[in-house]
């Protein structure tokens, strides 16, 4: 059996690809929603560190006029167009309108500015105008956050890789209920289909934004 610098190398033959970040990124904040922040709920999870990275790169996303998406999941009363998922995910009872625990978490309060795209599916793009409204709107990558990473954030760097966006996603601003699922999605998510950056480096990249629009 190889250890793991052996697969670790054999994956970097592969799949040790950069893409970056674009010329024009919208910041896409999925599902920080209030059930992940309750203890003694079924999603509770340890990600506050998570949203308060995202809230961090959202202030300078802001600042450096980049488009803001928040993504919620919302399901009629006895969940009717949750489909498959819905009978399958026993927790997405949380996520019936009207619920405190859909709401969105602890200091995330969408601006009148920013785009909010309400799913029944993991993926942030499935089934939503999501994709139309960026294309239209010129933006040809995305930097994603949220939760969780093994769900989706992973559909949705799926997705967006899909439908033609350079994908970036922020390993301190996503979160789960164990490392283990975490670290391994970002693995896989860095290795096929988005580049896995850390907050500094984006950070580091909307600064730049900011910099670039006042030089103009």
């Amino acid at each position: 059996m190889r250890d793991n610098d052996d697969l670790m190398a054999n994956y970097r033959k592969a799949y040790d690809n950069r893409v970056g970040f674009g010329h024009r990124p919208a910041l896409i904040l999925i599902d920080f929603c209030q059930a992940y922040f309750e203890p003694g709920n079924l999603l509770y999870a340890p990600v506050e560190a998570a949203l308060e990275s995202a809230l961090r790169l959202r202030a300078l996303a802001r600042a450096a006029g980049v488009p803001v998406v928040l993504t919620n999941v919302v399901y009629q009363a006895g969940g009717l167009d949750g489909g498959r998922f819905f009978e399958k995910a026993v927790p997405l009872r949380n996520f019936l309108k009207g619920s405190p625990t859909a709401a969105f978490g602890p200091g995330l309060i969408p601006f009148a500015d920013e785009l909010v795209v309400s799913k029944q599916y993991p993926s942030a793009f499935f089934a939503t105008s999501l994709a139309s409204t960026l294309t239209a709107a010129g933006i040809d990558s995305v930097i994603l956050t949220g939760l969780t990473t093994s769900g989706c954030v992973r559909a949705s760097c799926v997705d967006a890789m899909s439908h033609g966006f350079r994908t970036a996603v922020v390993a301190e601003a996503c979160g789960d209920r164990h490392p283990d699922p975490h670290e391994a999605n970002l693995f896989d998510m860095n290795a096929k289909y988005a580049d896995v950056v850390s907050e500094d480096e984006a950070a580091q990249f909307l600064r730049s934004l900011v910099s670039g629009a006042a030089a103009v």
